[in-house]
């Protein structure tokens, strides 16, 4: 990455440690804005799951959450390299995109028993942009983009369907080739 002192300190809050900079948040504090454009509720910057699984604008998240399946062999690499990347996903609640994906992620994570402090899920707006310049910094062209990470590189992402319409595999793909 380009801006590599700014990632470091992206994938440090990623793993939950002070960091001595006023503009980036701790990860259990939320960094966002809420924007409404003709009646829909959208979301910008650092957030958590819970607010979309709570929010009663977004009953996309629930709805497809319960039709997801995730590639089983996603599940098993997921469960056995754990602790060894991280995952910044950038994503819309403007986007049907990630309506449609970002649910079925998230049954990856919780079906896979992946660490919640080990994903960084930031919202952008229409024209991709986020909180703390995250957007550019990991080139971001598309959303969902799911980006895996191990010792603060990039390993692999996926952008939007990715090339097989089901991103819980290419992910899998991308973890099984961590060592």
């Amino acid at each position: 990455m380009r801006n590599l002192s700014l990632l470091v300190i992206a994938i440090a809050s990623l793993s939950s440690c002070k960091v001595q900079q006023q503009s980036l948040p701790a990860m259990n504090e939320p960094a966002y804005h809420t924007k409404t454009e003709a009646n829909e509720k959208i979301l910008v910057g650092i957030i958590q799951r819970s607010m979309l699984e709570n929010e009663t604008t977004f009953p996309w998240f629930k709805k497809m959450y319960d039709l997801s399946t995730p590639d089983a062999q996603a599940v098993r690499v997921f469960r056995e390299k754990a602790t060894a990347f991280h995952i910044v996903v950038f994503g819309g609640t403007w986007c049907e995109d990630t309506h449609n994906l970002l649910p079925g992620f998230f049954k990856l994570i919780d079906q896979s028993g992946f660490p919640a402090d080990h994903i960084l899920l930031i919202a952008t707006d229409r024209a991709y942009q986020s909180a703390f310049d995250l957007s550019a910094i990991f080139h971001i062209v598309n959303v969902p983009t799911f980006i895996i990470m191990k010792d603060g590189h990039e390993v692999g992402r996926v952008v939007e369907y990715g090339k097989y319409g089901d991103i819980t595999k290419e992910l899998g793909e991308i973890v099984t080739g961590i060592r």
